[in-house]
């Protein structure tokens, strides 16, 4: 039982990353960009349009949760798993990276600089078309590389 939350969690986690880049990549630069691209302007306040897509994200997480409760099957496992990548989602996006919260320095070094450097990449082209590095955890292997801007 222990074994199966916990894969379950992981499938979750790791979904939620492959879903969100296909989500990022085709609907949020595509049908979807007049929502996203508050998130590509400057900041008119603490909150942008485009946080709808986490409150979208976070009701999937919960509706599993809830559905899974009862016997606390597979569906509910996969919720945590959603919750656990939103959670590190905001605290990795949201503080670390666009510094919504000042509770974090940005990364210098280690394995968040290159996520940081693959974000940067990602808002050098503020427009709908064009842009690259789509994903949060997995990003192309280049900016990790010592020395990238």
């Amino acid at each position: 039982m222990v074994i199966n939350a916990i894969l379950f969690v992981v499938i979750g986690f790791l979904l939620m990353e492959f879903c969100g880049w296909f989500i990022h990549k085709y609907l949020m630069h595509g049908v979807l960009w007049k929502v996203h691209k508050t998130h590509h302007e400057p900041s008119k306040g603490p909150f942008e349009l485009n946080d709808i897509f986490s409150l979208l994200f976070g009701g999937v997480s919960i509706l599993l949760m809830w559905k899974g409760f009862g016997d606390l099957d597979y569906r509910f496992w996969m919720g945590v798993g959603i919750s656990l990548y939103g959670l590190s989602y905001f605290l990795l996006h949201d503080v670390l990276i666009h510094r919504r919260s000042k509770w974090l320095a940005r990364p210098k070094k280690g394995i968040f600089i290159g996520i940081f450097r693959a974000h940067q990449a990602h808002h050098a082209n503020n427009q709908k078309k064009g842009a690259e590095a789509f994903g949060l955890f997995v990003v192309p292997w280049k900016y990790f590389k010592e020395g990238k801007k």
